[in-house]
């Protein structure tokens, strides 16, 4: 399972609000790519067939099965501070992550 907290959920709803697809939820993936091995995307798409659909916060969203293997048991906030970095994943399957949070292997 990956969870949103309240302040994440609040702000993926309010990015909602500007998609123009209403069949547009919330993607979270894992590809290669970063500093670390792997990096996080997060996107507004259209659910694909294999999709797994998960929900959090009364967010619904949307992973591919090998992200979900990867991600596994993540947090995903965001913080919007003086030194906020935006959206911030919590991975406790993550060996290592860069000095950005973006990527981790």
């Amino acid at each position: 399972m990956i969870t949103l907290t309240e302040r994440a959920a609040q702000q993926v709803k309010t990015l909602l609000e500007s998609v123009d697809d209403e069949a547009k939820r919330l993607r979270v993936f894992v590809e290669s790519g970063g500093c670390s091995g792997f990096q996080y995307g997060m996107a507004f798409d259209v659910p694909k067939p294999d999709d797994r659909r998960l929900e959090s916060q009364g967010v619904e969203f949307y992973t591919d099965a090998t992200s979900l293997a990867y991600m596994e048991g993540s947090v995903i906030d965001f913080d919007d501070g003086l030194h906020g970095k935006g959206f911030e994943i919590r991975n406790p399957n993550a060996k290592s992550t860069c000095g950005c949070g973006k990527s981790f292997n």
